[in-house]
């Protein structure tokens, strides 16, 4: 059984959502954080990267980062910016994209859901990267990032939010990329009850993306369970800030690969070396791969449909995936990139940028790129449920979620 609960929410003053409303910490640089909190006075960036608000030669992981994450964030607080909620509530948080839209769940999970395994992860987490995310919401005593989970949707679920949403909203706005958000508050314990009762039904539910979010999340919560050893498990610091998602409205787009140099080959040996694997054809201009097994090539100036042989097609819920079949058979045999989360020669482009970014890229610094066909979230399901991990850069879920919305405290 996968356990939520609601939570006293520390939300945006009415009004304020969409000046306070930021993309996630880690989708920017400290160059480009630093440019998207400049006249945003309210921005939560501000707080998620607080080393924007010091001078450049404090370092980002510094404790005087998180110090000044603290100081904002009470700022905020004590002028009015957030509001919390008196009752505990759960709450509902819609994005619409492209006129297609995502509600999820907000609501807290289980410390011990995740250290027992019932919240399943895919990937695995960088120390340095938990450590600055441990950090910040240790200092801060708050949940500011929520965690993306996923579950198997539901019908009750669905005609229960359906009914939710036909109220007023706390929160409607478009962002400045285009994503409409609202949100809702459900206050009323009986579907509170329901809702509870149905997560209580799942085997369990999956991380789709903040794994580093709530890795630490987690953390903080051990670390106030060992300052409290007569804790009784109420304690909010035993549950984290989570919105879960129905596996049926989420969107997975591809996460492409661009790579620096072709590992001393020429374009025409390295594409006789390819088609050992794949088939290879010219294509009159850009595309995307139609379907698992193909690829798309960018290569001086020409793109190519690479169409993996039946020999190297693997039933294995990790070693099937396009993008473990390319890391195995090309990028490490023939280009020599042994570990993609560490070599300097390849980068990682989201697949929200498009295709004219790889052609961007291949003109400015690299040689070439790969487009990649979106795993499904299908295919997250079955790794995650055989305890196996996914290879870095897997997955790129849009429309991201936006922190500052919501905000659980631990004490």
């Amino acid at each position: 059984m996968a356990v939520i609960r609601p939570f006293r929410g520390i939300r945006p003053a009415r009004g304020k959502e969409a000046e306070v409303a930021a993309l996630p910490y880690d989708v920017y640089s400290r160059e480009e954080a630093e440019k998207a909190v400049a006249g945003r006075p309210l921005s939560f960036l501000r707080i998620d990267r607080a080393e924007t608000q010091l001078s450049e030669d404090v370092d980002t992981c510094d404790p005087k980062v998180y110090e000044k994450a603290r100081e904002l964030l009470e700022e905020m607080q004590s002028r009015g910016d957030f509001v919390q909620d008196e009752e505990a509530s759960c709450y509902l948080y819609e994005l619409t994209m492209n006129g297609r839209s995502q509600t999820g769940i907000v609501a807290c999970a289980s410390i011990d859901d995740y250290l027992e395994g019932r919240i399943k992860k895919h990937e695995n987490t960088r120390r340095e990267k938990e450590e600055d995310r441990f950090c910040h919401v240790d200092v801060c005593d708050t949940q500011t990032g929520p965690i993306f989970l996923a579950y198997r949707s539901r019908p009750d679920l669905k005609v229960l939010m359906e009914e939710e949403k036909k109220g007023e909203p706390l929160f409607s706005f478009v962002s400045e990329d285009g994503i409409g958000h609202r949100g809702w508050k459900i206050c009323d314990m009986e579907r509170i009850r329901k809702i509870q009762n149905a997560f209580a039904q799942m085997d369990a539910v999956y991380i789709a993306d903040g794994h580093h979010r709530a890795a630490s999340a987690v953390r903080a919560g051990q670390k106030r369970r060992k300052e409290h050893p007569d804790y009784t498990g109420e304690e909010e610091f035993n549950y984290f800030l989570s919105v879960l998602f129905p596996d049926d409205e989420l969107m997975i787009m591809d996460y492409n690969r661009v790579v620096r140099d072709l590992n001393g080959l020429s374009p025409e040996a390295f594409l006789k070396r390819t088609e050992e694997v794949f088939t290879v054809e010219k294509l009159a201009g850009p595309a995307h791969p139609g379907k698992k097994g193909e690829i798309t090539l960018f290569l001086f100036g020409q793109w190519y449909l690479l169409s993996l042989r039946e020999k190297y097609v693997s039933d294995d819920p990790v070693e099937g995936l396009d993008v473990s079949i390319l890391q195995r058979e090309l990028l490490q045999p023939v280009l020599g990139i042994g570990d993609p989360r560490t070599d300097k020669r390849i980068d990682f482009v989201g697949g929200i940028r498009g295709l004219e970014e790889l052609e961007r890229r291949v003109h400015t610094d690299m040689q070439a790129a790969f487009a990649m066909y979106p795993t499904s979230i299908g295919e997250l399901f079955a790794v995650a449920d055989a305890g196996l991990l996914m290879p870095p850069k897997s997955t790129w879920f849009e429309p991201k979620l936006r922190s500052g919305l919501f905000l659980h405290k631990l004490s």
